[in-house]
């Protein structure tokens, strides 16, 4: 069965750093997927940061903030590099994946900031002050 799980969050002062981790299992072996990364902070929506196309590593990020977030492969698990962080990043962050054989949906799922995304992770709460 599917499953995805994120780790690695916790408390960080301003300006520190912090990695966080996705865990992915259960995928047939013919299935390829975006997996993206996102948060959500009381009152708002689920904010896309980076995301994957499995098939080829090709990532994509929102224009306005590249550079400080990293989508990164590491073995079975796809992390998130955070950097330079600040209070407003405080927030629950997720992990999801949506299915395709087209790494064109994961770049327009982005420009979209669309959340049309099949399975979720149960989130990794980040708090930075």
């Amino acid at each position: 069965h599917v499953q995805l799980v994120e780790s690695g969050g916790g408390s960080v002062q301003a300006g520190g750093s912090l990695t966080l981790s996705c865990t992915t299992s259960g995928f047939a072996s013919t299935t390829t997927y975006c997996l993206a990364w996102f948060r959500q902070s009381p009152g708002k929506g689920r904010e896309p940061l980076a995301s994957i196309y499995s098939a080829t590593g090709r990532t994509f990020y929102p224009g306005y903030r590249r550079g400080r977030f990293t989508i990164s492969r590491a073995g079975a698990k796809v992390d998130l590099l955070m950097s330079s962080l600040k209070p407003e990043d405080t927030a629950t962050y997720y992990c999801a994946t949506h299915s395709t054989r087209d790494g064109g949906v994961c770049e327009y799922l982005m420009h979209t900031a669309s959340t049309d995304y099949e399975r979720w992770g149960q989130g990794t709460q980040v708090t930075v002050s």
